[in-house]
């Protein structure tokens, strides 16, 4: 472990302290850092204008199936509220006609990192999208034709959509929001606060095709699921769910809280809640995707090898570290035909982020980009990679032009 994780890893144990010297640690830092705004072959997609935009998290895809369209949001600032009341705009964008910009509705619940899980809805990734929503004083997710202006309300917002359309999994967004700021939404209040592990559901699965809801695990399901000593007495969450491509098994990150500690582990499970796996549980799992059906990519730690990159085959014990070189979190996925992946990385010394791209065990920086200091923390904009549907592009949120908008790398 370097000088600088030891002193992070001590410093865990003071917060305020933490935050106080990692600003004079990042000013000073910067201060004798070679400045770049940004390198690479970056094209803006978002107009000029007094409005941010942005997409969300890196395990969708902004465009839909012809690669024309893409969607985004349009809000006023980003940089108040992590989680604010303000709704945004949801706009769609033709590539074909000089990126012009079309809003084709709204939502009143949203986050700086994940927007509020807009996205093109399968089996054809073409007529309709999906997104959440606040309605008649409850959190919900809205199906919305563009052909026919329909729209479909579904009484429980989405966390992850199957391919094909037909289902969703979600979790409580306002125990996320309380916990991990900028992943849940403000607009309920918690009412599982206090309560260190309720005995109340934490995960439900959503038929999209009836709008049935059933709970499907819960927060003491995690607890006694291959239950270990430093969760008695420790504050309980999930986050991160991923369905797989054929939607018929999840991954998710239960984590939990005993002080100032936090330990992470990654399990995966049928659609139904049942048939449990362990995956990773060395203490930190970060981000996650899945390659496949059966084989799942995370940046972790292993008590053997340190942090970094794994690939990890579902219900089994075989792992192995990939990319040995990238030793830094970041946001990992696999191109649509399986040939390239992506990720990227939280700001260096410089304040620059970068984009990498994998092919085969080849890595090439393809992008960086300067991330404003009033950008950090939990308002930072992290670049949350994502292909387009013929692998041949990549989509990026950045804020190097001082604010956030949408950019379009050719790979």
């Amino acid at each position: 472990m370097g000088i600088e994780s030891k002193v992070n890893s001590y410093l865990s144990k003071f917060p305020l302290v933490k935050k106080a010297m990692k600003r004079v640690y990042q000013f000073s830092m910067y201060a004798i850092s070679k400045k770049v705004k940004y390198e690479g072959d970056l094209v803006r997609v978002t107009p000029d204008d007094d409005f941010e935009y942005f997409f969300g998290y890196y395990d969708k895809s902004p465009w839909d199936a012809t690669d024309r369209y893409m969607l985004c949001l349009r809000v006023k600032d980003t940089t108040k509220s992590v989680a604010p009341k303000e709704p945004a705009d949801i706009i769609l964008i033709d590539t074909e006609k000089d990126n012009e910009i079309k809003i084709i509705g709204k939502t009143n619940t949203w986050n700086v990192q994940q927007g509020c899980m807009l996205q093109w809805l399968g089996p054809d990734h073409e007529s309709r999208i999906i997104y959440n929503d606040f309605r008649d004083s409850e959190y919900c997710s809205i199906i919305y034709d563009l052909n026919t202006g329909e729209q479909t309300v579904v009484s429980k917002p989405v966390y992850s959509v199957s391919p094909d359309g037909r289902t969703a999994i979600t979790l409580d967004f306002s125990r996320l929001h309380r916990m991990r700021p900028g992943y849940g939404y403000s607009n309920k209040a918690d009412f599982t606060e206090g309560v260190m592990c309720p005995d109340a559901t934490c995960i439900w699965k959503i038929d999209l095709t009836n709008g049935v809801i059933n709970p499907i695990l819960q927060y003491t399901d995690f607890y006694d699921f291959e239950h270990k000593e430093e969760m008695k007495n420790a504050e309980h969450k999930v986050n991160h769910l991923m369905l797989n491509p054929s939607g018929n098994r999840f991954i998710v990150l239960h984590r939990w809280y005993l002080g100032n500690k936090k330990f992470t582990r990654l399990v995966s499970s049928t659609i139904d809640g049942t048939d449990m796996y362990n995956l990773l549980d060395d203490g930190m799992v970060s981000h996650c995707n899945w390659k496949n059906d059966e084989e799942v990519i995370a940046y972790a730690n292993k008590k053997d090898s340190g942090n970094g990159y794994y690939l990890i085959k579902d219900q089994t014990h075989s792992i192995h570290q990939i990319w040995d070189e990238l030793t830094q979190d970041g946001h990992p996925s696999y191109s649509p035909d399986g040939k390239k992946a992506i990720t990227d990385t939280y700001p260096d010394r410089a304040r620059v982020c970068k984009l990498y791209v994998m092919d085969g065990k080849q890595e090439e920086i393809a992008a960086k980009v300067f991330a404003p200091f009033k950008y950090d923390n939990d308002f930072r904009c992290d670049l949350h990679p994502r292909w387009n549907r013929k692998s041949t592009s990549i989509c990026v949120d950045a804020v190097f032009e001082g604010k956030r908008n949408l950019y379009k790398i050719n790979k």
